[in-house]
């Protein structure tokens, strides 16, 4: 039986480091998160003011192609994209093209395509902010696991600083017009500066309104009488 020289260096195998990232706590029950797990990524859940994911440096918002399009109608958004805006890189993941339809072209069936269209333009223009389309939670979580692994020689600290935007009392007003179709911010804004008031537009009769909104009027009516 051959003996083992004690003296003779052996090498030790260092354990990699698991890949990391933050994730906000409203996560934990994602399928996204538990993907990640899968993956061997190590994934911290914390109360995040902005974002929904950290990765290093790159901050992440992730919604759905449903919660994308509320949040568009709701003007939360454009709060999002506004706070996001303290992180240099950041992207905006929409998820789930392969299950549900992102454009729909038809006005009965609710926002319209271009809408959308627009929307996606301001985000990638105008809020200075790359969006990426993925197929399902199973794609989203290999496009994390790449960022991870790309920021993994990154070694700037992870900013936990960032704040939540205030909006001001008219920015809010503003925001509850613009939610309505055919109503952008120049027209939300002239309403405002008309009838002062959410309950004095609401209240407003058709003539009175015709002079902001003109052919849209009767629409606009109907979505409130209705």
């Amino acid at each position: 039986m051959p003996f083992q020289n004690i003296f003779e260096k052996t090498e030790t195998t260092k354990e990699k480091p698991k890949l990391k990232l933050i994730a906000d706590i409203h996560e934990k029950s994602s399928l996204v998160a538990s993907e990640l797990v899968g993956l061997g990524v190590d994934v911290e859940f914390q109360h995040l003011k902005v974002a929904d994911y950290l990765i290093g440096n790159v901050a992440i918002e992730r919604k759905t192609v449903s919660d994308f399009i509320s949040s568009m109608l709701n003007k939360r958004l454009l709060t999002q994209l506004e706070e996001i805006k303290q992180y240099e890189k950041r992207l905006l993941i929409i998820e789930g093209i392969e299950e549900q339809e992102l454009y729909n072209d038809d006005n009965e069936k609710g926002i319209h395509g271009n809408a959308i269209r627009g929307m996606l333009l301001c985000i990638s223009l105008e809020a200075s902010c790359p969006i990426i389309f993925t197929k399902d939670y199973q794609d989203t979580a290999k496009f994390f696991y790449l960022i991870a692994k790309r920021q993994e020689k990154d070694k700037t600290p992870i900013s936990l600083h960032a704040k939540k935007k205030n909006l001001s009392f008219q920015e809010q007003k503003q925001y509850i017009l613009e939610s309505f179709p055919n109503i952008g911010p120049t027209t939300a804004k002239k309403l405002l500066n008309k009838f002062k008031t959410i309950s004095s537009v609401f209240n407003a009769s058709e003539e009175e309104l015709k002079e902001v909104l003109k052919s849209r009027t009767e629409y606009f009516k109907r979505i409130l009488e209705n």
